[in-house]
């Protein structure tokens, strides 16, 4: 028995459950986008936070992590029950192919689960839909659940990003928005537990993140979504 998961969130850098193999890629035709609502991990019902999903762009290249779990039926299926409970926002579950750097061409997976939602707010009422950024920002500076902050989702996915070689550009502009909202409310980043560093992340089709712009500080990471 065998099943492969692509990560594009949390699960990039806290994939929660047990796996046998982690491989970096990316799969095509989707972009990450901050739509998606969650209101049990980051945020709550009142203050919801804003999560990642996937939007379907044609010719778009998402960048991320699968994860192979392979044995018994039992440990297949608690792997895929914990993804359910954590991934509970999500509505869809997608196959696609996976593709690695080294062949962009031809996938090296196929079948691979992803976790999606539909883009639609009456069907679905976890689905927030687009913002400005400056609304977005201020969302994600202000939202906090049982889990944490929702800043803190969006820095430890850009960290995580920079760490796999892959940085996107959108995290990157959400992030430093966000630092910027942090410092109007008076709770800079040099104020903040989790991230040291200067205000401002460069874009990457500028200057490359120097590794010592982003650090963390020594935390355990509870379930995420």
């Amino acid at each position: 028995m065998v099943f492969w998961v692509f990560g594009y969130g949390s699960l990039v850098w806290n994939p929660g459950f047990e796996y046998d193999e982690k491989v970096i890629g990316f799969i095509k035709d989707y972009r990450r986008v901050f739509d998606l609502a969650c209101i049990d991990h980051r945020g709550t019902p009142e203050n919801p936070a804003r999560t990642c999903t996937l939007e379907l762009i044609e010719g778009a290249v998402c960048w991320g992590a699968a994860f192979c779990v392979r044995g018994s039926p039992e440990k297949e299926r608690a792997a895929m029950e914990y993804l359910e409970r954590r991934e509970c926002e999500y509505d869809q579950k997608t196959l696609v192919d996976f593709y690695k750097e080294a062949d962009p061409l031809q996938p090296a997976l196929t079948g691979v689960i992803v976790f999606t939602s539909t883009p639609d707010k009456v069907s679905n009422k976890y689905y927030l839909g687009p913002a400005p950024l400056d609304e977005m920002a201020r969302q994600i500076a202000t939202a906090v659940g049982p889990c944490g902050n929702n800043r803190d989702y969006l820095f430890l996915l850009e960290k995580a990003m920079f760490d796999i070689g892959h940085e996107d550009d959108m995290v990157i502009e959400l992030a430093n928005e966000v630092r910027k909202v942090l410092g109007t409310l008076g709770k800079g980043i040099s104020k903040e537990k989790k991230l040291v560093g200067p205000p401002h992340m460069p874009l990457k089709s500028q200057t490359p993140i120097p590794s010592m712009q982003l650090r963390l500080l020594p935390e355990a990471v509870a379930m995420d979504s």
